[in-house]
C-alpha cells in the first residue's frame, strides 16, 4: 500500500510539473497576445526601438480590415487585410511566437505595400484576437497556414499568386507548410530566421537559459502531448523542405542570439537547388531589415520577381 501511494504521489507530481513547463513554454498569456508596442528589450534590440515603434504605429493607422476563417481544428482565426493593387500578388505574413503582426511585421509591411502587393496578416492560434491558448511552434500552425490558403483563393480566386512569408515561429510555419499539398497559385516562401524544428529550438532555448536539456525535454515532451495534443517531432522545417515544390527564401542573421543562423544553413541545405540563403552579418533575431535594409529590399524584390515569372 506505501509503495502504490508513493507511486501515485510521484505520478501526480510528474503531471504537476510537466503541467507548470507546459504552462510556461506553450501557452500565451493574455498580457502579450495584443500588446503591439512589447519590444524586448534587448542590447540588439534597442538601437532599433524607437525606429520599430515608429513603424507599428505607421501600420496601425493605415486602414485595413479585419478577417476571419476557421481551423479545421474548430478555432476562429482572426487577421488584418491591407488591399495592393488591382490583381497584384497576396503576401500571406506569419508572425512569430509571442508576437502580434504588427510588431513582428512593422518593417517589411512597408516594403510589401510599397511594391503593391495585398497584404494578409493572420493572427496565429492564440495570439491576438484569434482563439486557442496553445502555442504549437509550428505543428499545428502549419495547417493554419493552410487554411489561409484556402480563404485567399476563394477570395481572391485561384489564379491569384500568392506568396508565403514569415518571421521566427512564422518562418518555421511556412517551411512546414511548403512541405504540404500547396495548391498552384502558392508561388514563394520566405522565411525570416527559422528554426528547424520545435524540438531544437526548445532545446536550445533552455541551454541558453541554463535548464538542463536532458531534465527540461521529457518533461515538456510529456506536457505537450498530454496537455497540447502534439509532439515535439511532429513537424519539422529542415524535413519539410525535401518535399516543397515551390522556391524558398531564408533570410537570417549572422548575429541571431534566439534562433542561430546555423539553423537557417540547415533549412537551406536540406535542399539547396531549391532553397536560396541570404545571412546578414551583424544582424540579431528577426532584424536583418533594419540592419541593411537596402539589401534586403533588393533580395527580396529579386526573388519574388523570378518567382512570379516562372
Amino acid at each position: 500500500m506505501t509503495i502504490l501511494l508513493v507511486t501515485l504521489a510521484l505520478l501526480a507530481l510528474l503531471l504537476a510539473v510537466s503541467a507548470a513547463v507546459f504552462s510556461i513554454a506553450f501557452r500565451s498569456p493574455d498580457r502579450f497576445q495584443n500588446d503591439d508596442f512589447h519590444i524586448a528589450h534587448t542590447p540588439q534590440m534597442d538601437p532599433f526601438r524607437e525606429e520599430i515603434t515608429g513603424m507599428i504605429e505607421t501600420l496601425n493607422a493605415r486602414p485595413f480590415e479585419r478577417v476571419f476563417i476557421r481551423s479545421r481544428d474548430g478555432l476562429r482565426l482572426a487577421g488584418r487585410y491591407y488591399p495592393g493593387r488591382e490583381g497584384a500578388p497576396i503576401v500571406l505574413a506569419f508572425h512569430g511566437y509571442r508576437g502580434t503582426p504588427s510588431r513582428d511585421f512593422s518593417g517589411g509591411t512597408q516594403f510589401y505595400l510599397s511594391e503593391g502587393y495585398g497584404l494578409l496578416m493572420p493572427e496565429q492560434r492564440a495570439h491576438g484576437a484569434s482563439e486557442g491558448h496553445v502555442i504549437t511552434f509550428g505543428v499545428k500552425e502549419r495547417y493554419d497556414c493552410l487554411d489561409w490558403v484556402a480563404y485567399a483563393r476563394e477570395r481572391f480566386g485561384p489564379d491569384r499568386p500568392l506568396l508565403l512569408a514569415g518571421i521566427s515561429m512564422g518562418a518555421a510555419t511556412v517551411l512546414m507548410a511548403s512541405g504540404l499539398d500547396l495548391p498552384p497559385s502558392v508561388r514563394a516562401v520566405l522565411a525570416d530566421a527559422p528554426f528547424t524544428s520545435p524540438a531544437a529550438i526548445i532545446r536550445r532555448v533552455c541551454a541558453d537559459r541554463h535548464v538542463p536539456p536532458a531534465l527540461a525535454m521529457p518533461l515538456l515532451r510529456l506536457g505537450a502531448r498530454l496537455y497540447g495534443g502534439f509532439g515535439l517531432n511532429d513537424a519539422d522545417a529542415a524535413e519539410a523542405v525535401k518535399r516543397a515544390r515551390v522556391p524558398i527564401l531564408v533570410l537570417h542573421g549572422e548575429d541571431d542570439r534566439f534562433v542561430p543562423c546555423d539553423m537557417g544553413r540547415a533549412v537551406a541545405a536540406a535542399n539547396p537547388d531549391l532553397v536560396q540563403l541570404e545571412t546578414f552579418p551583424g544582424a540579431g533575431h528577426g532584424l536583418s531589415f533594419l540592419v541593411d535594409r537596402p539589401r534586403y529590399e533588393a533580395v527580396v524584390r529579386a526573388f519574388f520577381a523570378r518567382a512570379l515569372a516562372e
